[in-house]
């Protein structure tokens, strides 16, 4: 009861060009309780957030006159979002368009169609996720050249300080717990995504191949059809 009393209160920004979805997803989430405010384009959206400084927000990839990869871009910027999530709705699910998304730091990624109860679920689960993060009693961990800094949502390595998007940073500090151990792809999305959130299979491998890209490519291993292990 008292997630949802706070999850009633919360603010959410959503984006698109389609005034179907603005309707549609608008009013489940209104019903919800939640307090939704609307925009149809990237530009105005940045404007909107810094208005209203949402605790979500749900940004569709392609529209008009500023795209949503670019707006995203320029929220994880303002100081005044610093907390904020960002979500992906969209109809495009390629790999490239979530590794292009998740680069500039969205958290989440959700492709159309997806229906209405299934949207709330996942809402839920973020903003619930949100309003349960606490500081870890080991805040710090140093394995070799790395060091992760979980209070500041930072990483160094091998002395060059890093911002991660935040499923990544969270995945990383799932795997560095306990190095050397497989974590299964089932807890991974328990652990990280939450079990209300449903993902596909594919977000795990994308969000593994950008910490290699970043941490080194030895620095992971996948144990084919089981998960995968941090081994530095």
């Amino acid at each position: 009861m008292k997630d949802e009393m706070k999850d009633a209160k919360a603010k959410i920004l959503l984006v698109d060009d389609e005034p179907d979805i603005l309707e549609i997803v608008g009013y489940n989430l209104k019903n919800e309780g939640y307090q939704v405010y609307t925009a149809e384009n990237g530009e105005e959206a940045l404007k909107k957030a810094k208005k209203k400084r949402p605790d979500l927000i749900i940004l569709d990839v392609m529209m008009p006159v500023m795209d949503g990869i670019e707006a995203c871009e320029k929220m994880r910027k303002l100081p005044e979002l610093d907390g904020t999530i960002i979500t992906f709705l969209t109809a495009r699910g390629e790999d490239y368009s979530m590794i292009a998304g998740f680069d500039v730091g969205a958290d989440d990624y959700i492709t159309k169609p997806v229906k209405p109860r299934v949207l709330v679920s996942k809402v839920k689960s973020l903003l619930r996720r949100r309003e349960n993060e606490a500081p870890s009693a080991s805040n710090i961990v140093k394995l070799g050249d790395l060091i992760i800094d979980r209070d500041q949502y930072k990483i160094i390595f091998k002395k060059e300080e890093m911002i991660l998007p935040r499923k990544e940073f969270e995945l990383l500090s799932l795997l560095t717990t306990k190095p050397g151990k497989v974590f299964k792809r089932e807890e991974i999305l328990d652990i990280v995504w939450g079990n209300e959130v449903i993902v596909g299979g594919r977000t795990i491998d994308v969000h593994i191949r950008k910490l290699r890209e970043k941490l080194g490519d030895d620095s992971f291993k996948t144990v084919k059809g089981v998960g995968y292990k941090y081994v530095k």
